[in-house]
């Protein structure tokens, strides 16, 4: 599916010929008007994803709980914007900055900008997405959207849709110009939904792992750390039908996570896991049965990837999707690499 909004920023560049003297005492002649037009593109599988893992009329209520949580992520409608122009020679210093509200689709602003090379960056609906930030973004190659850090293994899932894009422009004298800039999203989501079958259990706690914690926006290119963080899940109100979980976050990797997260798989580019649901259920006794789902398949920027399982008798998940793999654990003891928090 491809849902597009556009504005228009009409940059006029007016400016006294001793302000242009500030940036390059060779322009004398600053009387010039271009426009740059921003389109936000989403570029996603989301409809595909709901339709196909969740068909049946049993799924009804997961699908719409699913759909309605996701709608503020997986949007064409940018709330606020970030607008940055840097030199294009080394470091690189940001020469003007810009942040709007737009609350709309649609909206013109003047900016004043004198006429030379830029390279621009900008990001949409970082304002309000409380567990990324904008970071160094005084110089163009080490601008990025960072996860915030807590010191603690577990975050929070994102609370907005993050959409970047890179524009070098060359702003001519007395030339009409238009520049056209698209935005794509950084972010992506997963869910797990799934069928209790009846089986009794005091609490189910769910989490992901094996995504990026840093995207540059200069480069489009995904960081991770040595200790993949923790995302912490929401269960979603499905008015009494099976149970969904679902995260917000970077891409897992390209190459895989196996030197991140333990596997059960053999060596073997098939078996490769690329991120992980990782589920805790609280029996009634007290005891605590963890069930690994190892995900041979990436989670890339714009998607939604939804995994479909059953609950055994001892609080295991099971799946018969063939690319997810399964690792449980019976009374299971907190430990390890991370401090899940039972």
């Amino acid at each position: 599916m491809k849902s597009t909004w556009r504005y228009v920023v009409m940059l006029l560049a007016v400016l006294l010929p001793t302000a242009c003297s500030t940036i390059d005492d060779d322009l004398s002649d600053c009387d010039n008007d271009f426009e740059l037009d921003y389109e936000m593109r989403l570029v996603t599988n989301i409809t595909t994803e709901l339709n196909t893992q969740l068909s049946t009329a049993a799924d009804v209520n997961v699908a719409n709980a699913l759909r309605s949580h996701l709608e503020e992520i997986f949007t064409d409608y940018a709330r606020d914007i970030d607008l940055s122009f840097y030199d294009t020679e080394k470091p690189q210093d940001r020469l003007s900055h810009d942040q709007h509200v737009m609350n709309a689709s649609e909206k013109s602003y003047t900016l004043y900008l004198p006429m030379r090379e830029y390279m621009h960056l900008a990001v949409a609906n970082i304002k309000d997405n409380s567990v990324v930030n904008l970071t160094g973004d005084d110089r163009c190659p080490t601008s990025r959207l960072a996860i915030v850090s807590t010191g603690d293994d577990i975050i929070d899932s994102h609370t907005t849709g993050l959409f970047t894009a890179r524009q070098s422009m060359k702003v001519l004298e007395g030339v009409d110009q238009t520049f056209h800039v698209q935005l794509y999203m950084a972010n992506c989501a997963e869910a797990l939904v799934i069928n209790p079958r009846g089986q009794k259990y005091k609490d189910i706690k769910v989490y992901a792992t094996g995504f990026a914690t840093q995207f540059n926006i200069n480069d489009s290119i995904y960081s991770f750390s040595e200790k993949s963080p923790i995302v912490r899940t929401q269960q979603l109100d499905t008015q009494g039908g099976n149970l969904c979980f679902c995260a917000v976050n970077f891409p897992s990797s390209e190459e895989g996570m196996r030197t991140v997260v333990e596997t059960d798989f053999d060596d073997g580019a098939s078996d490769k896991t690329y991120w992980q649901f990782l589920v805790y259920v609280t029996l009634e006794d007290g005891t605590v049965t963890e069930t690994k789902l190892s995900i041979r398949k990436k989670l890339s920027a714009g998607e939604l990837i939804i995994i479909n399982g059953f609950m055994g008798d001892k609080g295991d998940i099971f799946t018969d999707n063939t690319e997810v793999g399964v690792t449980v654990t019976l009374d299971w003891q907190e430990g390890g690499k991370h401090d899940i928090g039972i």
